[in-house]
């Protein structure tokens, strides 16, 4: 049978010593520590930080809202009135309701009644769908 051990055992009689762990970062911030770092007479380091403590956020310089206002137009592009009538009259020529329309061009009966009304933003695809439908010319010159 092998001898796992090739020599003969001997214990190891080097001292050991333990060391305490090192004070964590938050542990050296707390106010205790530190008036208790002072009266021992251990050196301290202060540090002034920028508008440390202040509880402001830092103004920007200019304003948001003017800089937007600079950069895109004021008012979107809406349907005018000459393209809003002539979708409902054609509409009502056909004898169909806003929601039958809206469901022949595939788009909900909102956005028919957005139209009629004035409050959308004319989307070519939209209008070329109701052209269709409709069978009247509703881009080009007419609408703005």
């Amino acid at each position: 049978m092998p001898n796992r051990f090739p020599g003969a055992l001997s214990q190891d009689w080097e001292p050991v010593v333990l060391h305490k762990s090192k004070p964590k970062a938050q542990e050296l911030r707390d106010p205790k520590a530190v008036n208790k770092a002072i009266r021992s007479g251990a050196p301290v380091q202060t540090l002034k930080k920028f508008d440390g403590g202040a509880n402001k956020k830092a103004a920007p310089i200019m304003n948001t809202r003017k800089l937007d206002e600079g950069t895109e137009p004021a008012a979107l592009d809406r349907v005018s009135v000459d393209v809003r009538q002539l979708i409902q009259k054609a509409r009502l020529e056909k004898k169909m309701s806003q929601a039958e329309l809206a469901k022949l061009i595939n788009e909900r009966p909102q956005v028919v009644q957005e139209y009629e009304n004035g409050k959308a933003v004319p989307n070519q695809a939209v209008l070329a769908k109701m052209e269709k439908v409709l069978g009247v010319k509703l881009r080009g010159k007419i609408s703005k």
